[in-house]
């Protein structure tokens, strides 16, 4: 479908100028230069040749069919010269031309009005604003980018011009070959997706690299973007991000659930590669372009200097990958041929007088390892070295099956070894960490290819009640709904909630709590309030009709002190929960993205240290089981230093009910369960308080 823009037989360009530096002549030389086999038809109504091409006045003069238009005219022309092309046979058009959305309010009326007309002709639009675009197998350079790298598997997509310039500088520096690049601009017609989507099924594009500042459909976006990580690597450097819109959020979940957090969980999700930083997206870019995908993550580490071995093996143990032990008879065999007693280990020192053939000997034997599934080639500048003659050697020795990363640290001295190792097709990172971040990206790649299909269990529910509940609240325009009936949805979706009942004064309050058995929680129940304890609506293990009376008084007497005009509906008696370890879990709709659920370990772990993962609803067992994991708390949930752990299953058992809930449900906005008691295995969890929030 975007053959005719990225692999075109005849462009127009309009706006072609005698004026080098100006866009229309900068974009004809660079569609000469590049070598273009087509046919290049150049308008401009005050010139008869430009760069030795026959110019012509209008398209309408020039009697040929076009198959793309690039447009580099002032806005106020851009609509008529869009008609024309369409006019004229064109199937895409290119807008070069900035002034429209992201200047004014005209220029964002102008830009839809242009996307109108091309979509009412079905001709597929690029921009506005933008820098045009590469096809390098074509050898067509539309853009106002001069310098091209050879061709190659990397394809690019960008919503910044410069950013494009940046990378394909980047990659004629080392030594990568390109595919295509888009400059994907405003988005008035073609986004992302478009491009991800033909990139994925795209032969000549191994690897797919984008720079995004907004992404237009979240769950399209998922859904294509799944696909292509499927086929081949696809990184993506989000920028712009921000927190606004959360601060009016009410729940735990909603206030630590931030744009950035819903983008990793949506790149999480779909196997996108997040690169969160312009060096990582290169350094990643260029393993996965000349890497094969490690089959597990056990690092050999070689190098000719121990300190930055030391380096790298802390970096990759922060990295959660595992230092390589090699087997006994190869790890005793190189022992015997190195002169240091290290070299049968990991790090491999081969001692800073290593010549090439040192070097080769280590990797051979790393390489040739079962226990090794890719190796990390360290090399410093000593007296001995020789960098070049070592680059070339050892690339010589690499099969092909396994990742090897090289780190060749200094300046000048070790320059021409990371000149051999770019003409090698083997990545060379000016540190160790770089090395050990770029591999782990491989890592985690080839980990999420190898996942299992999704499966998402669907338990049976009492979905009918729910429906009432909700619909009620809705009805009544109240979007709060408060312990009581968040408890008696979560009941209806099988979770555990402790026993308790709603009294309306002290006396009918100690008959519930006599009814129940003590000790006892007494909770505030008011559409109006919704942290209980900021106002001294929650009173915990209550032991006696006594205290039970004294604290529902209390309550009614100081609550509409503190909070005239909240409504009062009574106190929630409840039966008060056993002991055990509390964790949070709760959701927040992104509006890109749609329900994201939280996870944490309760107290401090989430309110100061923001100990929580994310995970895009509908999620499967095994990623409950991830969200757990991820957390730095995991281990005390799991039972460190002779605690018994919890039962994690329960807790992954509990994320997928809310996960079918929120999903079943799409008016739930936010969701809490803050805490959830869980004990050992075998225990049931239960639901301590609840609320939820709905959209209006």
């Amino acid at each position: 479908m975007l053959e005719s823009l990225l692999s075109p037989g005849t462009i127009a360009v309009i706006g072609a100028s005698r004026t080098p530096g100006k866009v229309g002549h900068d974009i004809l030389a660079n569609l000469l230069g590049g070598g273009f086999k087509g046919r290049i038809i150049p308008v401009n109504p005050s010139a008869e040749q430009v760069l030795g091409l026959t110019c012509y006045p209008d398209l309408k003069t020039c009697r040929n069919s076009i198959d793309l238009s690039i447009i580099a005219v002032p806005v106020p022309a851009v609509q008529a010269v869009v008609e024309s092309s369409i006019r004229a046979g064109a199937k895409a058009i290119v807008v070069i031309t900035a002034g429209f959305k992201e200047s004014s309010p005209e220029g964002a009326r102008l830009e839809a009005e242009i996307a109108r007309i091309c979509s009412e002709h079905r001709v597929r639009l690029l921009g506005p604003n933008c820098p045009g675009l590469i096809n390098i197998h074509h050898m067509m350079n539309a853009s106002i980018i001069p310098r091209l790298p050879r061709a190659g598997g990397i394809s690019i997509l960008s919503q910044s011009g410069a950013v494009c310039a940046a990378i394909m500088d980047w990659a004629i520096r080392g030594h990568l070959g390109l595919s295509k690049v888009v400059g994907i601009g405003n988005k008035a017609d073609l986004t992302e997706i478009d491009f991800l989507g033909f990139f994925s099924g795209d032969e000549q594009t191994r690897v797919i690299i984008g720079y995004l500042e907004s992404i237009i459909s979240g769950d399209e976006f998922v859904k294509v973007a799944e696909m292509a990580a499927s086929s081949k690597p696809v990184v993506i450097l989000k920028a712009g991000i921000t927190e606004a819109g959360m601060t009016a959020a009410s729940s735990h979940t909603g206030s630590l659930a931030g744009s950035d957090i819903a983008y990793g969980a949506a790149f999480k999700r779909s196997g996108v590669i997040r690169a969160d930083s312009f060096e990582k997206l290169l350094d990643y870019a260029t393993a996965l372009a000349t890497q094969p995908l490690p089959k597990g993550d056990r690092v050999a580490i070689i190098s000719n200097a121990y300190g930055p071995g030391i380096i790298a093996a802390d970096a990759i143990e922060h990295s959660g990958m595992q230092l390589a032990a090699l087997a006994g008879s190869r790890s005793t065999a190189l022992r015997g041929k190195l002169p240091s007693p290290r070299g049968g280990s990991s790090p491999i020192d081969v001692l800073g007088d290593a010549d090439p053939d040192r070097y080769a000997m280590a990797v051979e034997a790393a390489l040739g390892d079962d226990s090794v599934d890719a190796v990390i080639l360290i090399l410093t500048p000593q007296t001995m070295t020789r960098p070049a003659e070592t680059a070339r050697t050892v690339a010589h020795c690499i099969r092909g099956d396994k990742p090897v990363l090289a780190s060749f640290v200094g300046g000048e001295d070790v320059m021409p070894g990371r000149d051999e190792m770019l003409d090698s097709n083997l990545p060379d990172y000016p540190s160790p960490e770089r090395a050990v971040a770029s591999l782990r990206a491989l890592c985690e790649y080839a980990a999420w290819r190898r996942r299992p299909p999704r499966v998402v269990t669907r338990f049976p529910v009492h979905r009918r009640r729910v429906e009432r509940i909700i619909a009620r609240h809705l009805r009544t325009k109240r979007t709060y709904i408060g312990d009581v009936k968040a408890k008696e949805i979560l009941r209806a979706y099988g979770f555990p909630v402790p026993d308790g009942h709603t009294a309306l004064d002290a006396d009918e309050a100690v008959e519930v709590a006599n009814r129940i058995g003590y000790p006892v929680a007494m909770k505030v129940v008011s559409p109006d309030i919704i942290h209980k304890s900021d106002v001294g609506g929650l009173r915990l293990r209550l032991s006696n009709p006594e205290d039970v009376r004294d604290a529902c008084d209390l309550m009614m007497l100081r609550i509409p002190q503190r909070m005239p005009g909240a409504r009062l509906e009574g106190v929630y008696i409840e039966k008060m929960c056993s002991p055990g370890r509390e964790v949070i879990i709760g959701m927040n709709r992104d509006l890109q993205f749609g329900p994201m659920l939280m996870f944490g370990l309760g107290g401090i772990f989430v309110e100061v240290m923001k100990d929580v993962s994310f995970h895009l609803a509908p999620i499967t067992a095994e990623e409950a089981m991830q969200m757990l994991s991820e957390t730095r708390s995991y281990a005390l949930l799991a039972g460190a230093r002779g605690q018994a752990g919890v039962d994690l299953a329960a807790i992954a058992n509990c994320l997928q009910r809310i996960s079918q809930l929120v999903t079943d449900f799409p008016q739930i906005a936010e969701l809490d369960i803050s805490p959830l008691i869980v004990r050992e295995i075998g225990e049931e969890p239960i639901v301590a308080d609840a609320r939820i929030i709905l959209s209006g």
